[in-house]
């Protein structure tokens, strides 16, 4: 077999899977993301599958160049014939939290009422005429974000007013965000739901500390400087700035509603992203990540190494590819 090539951004967040396919003896290559070339004559590429692993968050590292390139890569792959995971079409929902909605409403899926925009001076406009169609408290969303990046909240128009004249509302690097009706999560936690194969893998609550919006598990652990994450000494009541996570049983529904989303946006591996609006006791899926890190000290927080579970996924699809 041709090996599996693993194309990536942060390298700490897949040596896991590294370590995986290494123990294993799978055949595999390590591509980083910020430092490719490819010809764009050439349709012969000697993988058997692509893994793609490129971070919508990339710019809060300096490697914004990853972004839009990784979607001219994967489409050239796709042109070529190779098998790719989370290709173009489920990327394409990565970096656009604007698609992610698109696709949540054709599917009749609930989610915080939104709007878009391209100019954050619209904004206070938009609140003043329609006064009616989003409530506060609000959030702005960068459309292409990660990691909580490029989030705001807002208490009232006059603190909308005030971030725009001081141009303090990020737009992100594709200059298009978000204004969303912010829902307090019941019970202090969301639930992300794990999907691997379009299939149900597992779920876990998220408890985020209050006013921040950076909910990724993988993070959960990490040294003090931040820069390594450490799972094999990770405790779960040792979290990062007090993110804490726990094994979930989500609902029955939204298990459903994962599944669906997953296969229509052809997400091989990702997560979706739902909590319960303490106002109303409703489920609304708020994200769906095309990157998916898997939890911190998984052994311990839900009881299996997923990274086995997506080697075994790998593995198989490239033996269908070959």
């Amino acid at each position: 077999m041709k090996p599996i090539a693993i194309f990536y951004e942060h390298p700490d967040w897949f040596k896991p899977l590294f370590l995986e396919l290494e123990k294993r003896k799978v055949p595999f290559v390590a591509l980083d993301a910020a430092k490719h070339c490819f010809s764009l004559a050439d349709r012969g590429v000697p993988y058997s599958l692509v893994v793609n692993r490129a971070s919508p968050s990339a710019y809060l590292r300096g490697r914004a160049n990853t972004t839009f390139y990784t979607m001219d890569w994967v489409t050239q792959l796709e042109a070529a014939g190779v098998p790719v995971v989370n290709g173009s079409t489920p990327y394409g929902y990565e970096i656009s939290k604007v698609r992610q909605l698109q696709l949540l409403q054709s599917l009749g899926i609930s989610y915080p009422k939104s709007w878009a925009t391209n100019s954050c001076e619209l904004i206070p406009q938009l609140l003043s005429e329609k006064p009616n169609e989003l409530r506060f408290p609000l959030v702005t969303k960068a459309n292409i974000g990660g990691s909580g990046a490029g989030i705001v909240r807002f208490n009232s128009l006059d603190e909308v007013v005030g971030a725009v004249s001081r141009d303090e509302i990020p737009m992100g690097i594709d200059g298009v965000a978000l204004i969303q009706e912010y829902a307090r999560p019941a019970g202090g936690h969301i639930v992300r739901i794990e999907v691997l194969g379009g299939k149900f893998l597992y779920a876990i609550k998220v408890y985020p500390p209050e006013g921040s919006f950076d909910l990724c598990p993988a993070d959960a652990c990490q040294t003090t400087g931040g820069k390594e994450l450490v799972r094999s000494a990770c405790a779960v009541d040792a979290p990062k700035r007090g993110l804490r996570v726990e094994k979930a049983v989500p609902l029955p529904e939204m298990v459903a509603a994962a599944e669906r989303i997953a296969q229509a946006a052809q997400l091989d591996v990702g997560g979706i992203e739902y909590l319960v609006d303490d106002r109303d006791n409703k489920a609304y899926v708020y994200d769906i990540n095309a990157l998916s890190n898997f939890v911190a000290d998984a052994k311990n927080v839900i009881g299996f190494d997923p990274f086995v579970n997506l080697v075994d996924y790998l593995v198989e699809r490239a033996q269908q590819g070959r």
